[in-house]
């Protein structure tokens, strides 16, 4: 039976159309990075979430997802989160310091608790994250996280970590002060900077938004 040449061509551009609106592993990250930087928290969760669904493989891999479940209040999937994420990336600073930040909100968690369960890292040469690992085991302080940090990279990720840490400590003025200084007087347009970017969206007064 011979088929319209049009009829042939409709389909092909339905199908082309239908595969474009399909939501891959892939489409579904992008999505959620892009709701995390706009501070829809709940929305970036929703599109990671569905990602791991179709690919649970990535869970490991998804330190993004624990960022999103500490902003979001939801500590104790965000300890298991970096826990799991720490079997895959045994080296990162970072890792340890969100793990330590969800642990001291969770239930039952305390400042105590984290600095007792703080993971302990080898290898992570980058600047400041010794001395931000020290910090927050209770063995370093904020001016010796500063002192090696000379470049506004290096300025960027010092404040940012020096902001989590007040938060953490309770400090909700010195915490901000920090976070302005990683989100605006040394913005950085990697993924941290912009992690810097969308808390302080977040949690500056609603008054500073004017």
């Amino acid at each position: 039976m011979n088929s319209h040449p049009f009829l042939i061509l409709s389909m092909l551009l339905f199908q082309f159309a239908m595969a474009e609106n399909v939501e891959t592993p892939d489409t579904l990250h992008r999505r959620g990075m892009e709701a995390f930087f706009k501070g829809e928290i709940k929305e970036s969760l929703k599109y990671w979430d569905q990602e791991i669904a179709l690919q649970p493989q990535r869970a490991p891999y998804h330190w993004q997802l624990g960022l999103a479940l500490y902003y979001a209040g939801e500590f104790e999937k965000g300890v298991a989160q970096f826990v799991t994420h720490q079997t895959v990336n045994g080296h990162d600073v970072e890792n340890a310091v969100w793990h330590f930040l969800c642990v001291t909100k969770a239930k039952e968690g305390s400042l105590e608790k984290a600095r007792k369960n703080l993971i302990p890292i080898e290898g992570d040469t980058r600047i400041p994250m010794k001395q931000i690992h020290e910090l927050f085991g209770g063995k370093g302080t904020a001016e010796s996280v500063l002192a090696v940090s000379k470049t506004r990279n290096d300025l960027c990720y010092a404040h940012l970590y020096l902001g989590l840490y007040e938060e953490a400590l309770g400090d909700k003025e010195k915490s901000l002060a920090h976070i302005k200084k990683a989100a605006v007087d040394y913005k950085m347009d990697h993924y941290m900077g912009r992690v810097a970017q969308v808390h302080y969206l977040v949690r500056k007064p609603q008054e500073s938004a004017k």
